[in-house]
């Protein structure tokens, strides 16, 4: 598997040739980031893909039941990524007061085990 690195700001990188792509267990791991950091009507061609904006989830209150949906999306959304075979460990949690969900998983790939860490702000 090849993917395109972004940068920091999830911006692709060019003008390094094959230096701009990462392979294997590497470019899952971007893979995955890419598919949840999609949100839901955020793509002009298809605004039904993506991930439920947590606002969709959620409401206007913050239910720990509610995290429980957001965890069970996200670990479908993850196991949809090509090369992905399980996920071997799911952690979330919620940060009420500075409006953080964080989430990190370990990830069994066709090319070995992986780690992804995301965070969204402002949810």
């Amino acid at each position: 598997m090849k993917y395109r690195k972004l940068d920091k700001d999830g911006d692709m990188i060019f003008g390094h040739n094959k230096y701009d792509f990462l392979i294997d267990k590497e470019a899952v791991a971007q893979a995955i980031k890419t598919k949840i950091l999609l949100l839901r009507r955020e793509w002009w061609e298809d605004v039904r893909t993506g991930t439920p904006m947590f606002t969709d989830i959620i409401g206007s209150k913050i239910v720990t039941n509610r995290k429980d949906a957001i965890d069970l999306i996200l670990r479908d959304r993850i196991l949809e990524v090509p090369n992905v075979e399980t996920i071997l460990d799911f952690k979330s949690e919620f940060d009420t007061v500075n409006r953080v969900y964080s989430m990190s998983c370990n990830v069994e790939t066709s090319f070995g085990d992986t780690k992804v860490n995301i965070e969204f702000e402002n949810y």
